[in-house]
């Protein structure tokens, strides 16, 4: 229960249990949402001391500096989480551009219409240009 000021007395902190919970990273201009990606508690601490998107990389399993290879940095405005401490949005400015390791603004170019998946966004790189040699 939240006291008079707002504060509920939970922890500042993310409920990580040891895990990894689902960021979501949002415009903190447009609200735009971005991407979808996780946090453990590294990337957690990283994101709070550097001012910039840090995740967890499933499939490389290590920290996943966002930008790191293409440049194209997420600057941390805000933090929020949900109720459940088990979420975590990042309202952020996105450098350069693109969100999206493909080449989009957001990770969410696509559309589902009538059982198909339809291309809404426009592409604002070529992967294959900003990659080069690091697939």
């Amino acid at each position: 229960m939240s006291d008079a000021s707002g504060s509920s007395g939970a922890p500042a902190e993310p409920a990580f249990a040891g895990g990894l919970l689902p960021a979501v990273a949002q415009d903190v201009e447009t609200g735009e949402i971005l991407m979808l990606a996780w946090m453990n508690e590294e990337s957690w601490r990283e994101t709070l001391a550097s001012g910039r998107a840090c995740y967890y990389s499933r499939s490389r399993q290590r920290l996943w500096r966002k930008g790191e290879e293409s440049g194209h940095v997420q600057e941390v405005a805000e933090i929020r989480l949900d109720c459940d401490r088990d979420t975590i949005l990042l309202k952020v400015r996105q450098i350069g551009g693109a969100a999206c390791h493909l080449g989009y603004r957001s990770c969410f170019f696509r559309q589902a219409d009538e059982g198909r998946l339809e291309i809404v966004e426009k592409r604002i790189f070529d992967p294959d240009q900003v990659y080069v040699g690091k697939k």
